[in-house]
């Protein structure tokens, strides 16, 4: 069997040079590319394996001690907690990467007839490492973002009106601004509040070029994840739009979340 170190050093340099680099984006830190690429060289030499007889404990622990060194190399100059996580994004990402390849070179090298799997005798690890990995990577940060910037604006509300107390879930909303006497309006699905009668004013809403009217409701105060807020009105919608979501807050309410 012809080992290519050449090759190998390679692709596995530039293997860690894409994951240093995606832990550099998704955790928002400062990317010196000199540092990573000393880093991605470092993690390369995982090949020296190639020349020892040694257990499968032994290469667990070689790799490990090298993915500290890469990523204190990489990311340097910070508390432990800064460590840990560039760590544990260094894994996540490699481990979303390894798989996904793997998955890959599965239905490319191999058909199957039934449940009987048939190698086609050629394989694209090489072609898909270098194509798909960045193509893989960037995929996986760019959906990161997406869920972490909507997941952040997710909220636990308690609507406290007429004595009552509704509990649901809320996001917060940069394109509400609705006011009502110079207090911030929060959007609330209709079918939450259906005990609510009485007592409601009608104002103008403005939706997508056309005005509507809205029926809206003085609540007594409402909790935010625990955070009582006052001065709030109620405004009831027949449809969100949002996952999961029953109440729109106002964007005027960031500043006190």
């Amino acid at each position: 069997m012809k080992v290519y170190l050449d090759l190998i050093l390679i692709i596995n340099f530039f293997y860690d040079f894409i994951l240093l680099i995606a832990v550099g984006l998704i955790n928002k830190r400062i990317i010196n590319i000199k540092k990573i690429t000393i880093g991605s060289f470092i993690g390369s030499l995982s090949i020296l394996l190639l020349f020892y007889d040694i257990n499968n404990l032994l290469i667990f622990i070689y790799k490990l001690i090298l993915s500290f060194i890469m990523i204190i190399i990489s990311y340097p100059k910070k508390d432990i907690k800064y460590f840990i996580n560039n760590l544990i994004t260094f894994y996540i990402v490699s481990f979303f990467l390894g798989g996904t390849l793997y998955a890959l070179n599965i239905n490319m090298s191999y058909e199957h007839i039934g449940l009987v799997f048939i190698n086609k005798k050629y394989d694209v690890n090489y072609i898909i490492l270098f194509i798909m990995s960045p193509i893989i990577v960037y995929l996986y940060i760019k959906h990161n973002k997406y869920f972490k910037n909507k997941y952040n604006n997710y909220y636990d509300i308690e609507i406290y009106i007429n004595n009552d107390v509704i509990k649901v879930k809320g996001y917060l909303d940069s394109g509400n601004n609705l006011t009502f006497k110079k207090k911030p309006v929060i959007l609330i699905d209709k079918r939450k509040v259906i005990f609510l009668k009485e007592n409601y004013r009608i104002i103008p809403y403005k939706v997508v070029n056309n005005i509507q009217m809205l029926k809206i409701y003085k609540s007594e105060y409402i909790k935010i994840n625990n955070k009582i807020i006052k001065d709030i009105y109620i405004g009831l919608t027949d449809s969100l739009g949002i996952d999961g979501v029953d109440v729109l807050l106002n964007n005027k309410l960031l500043e006190d979340i």
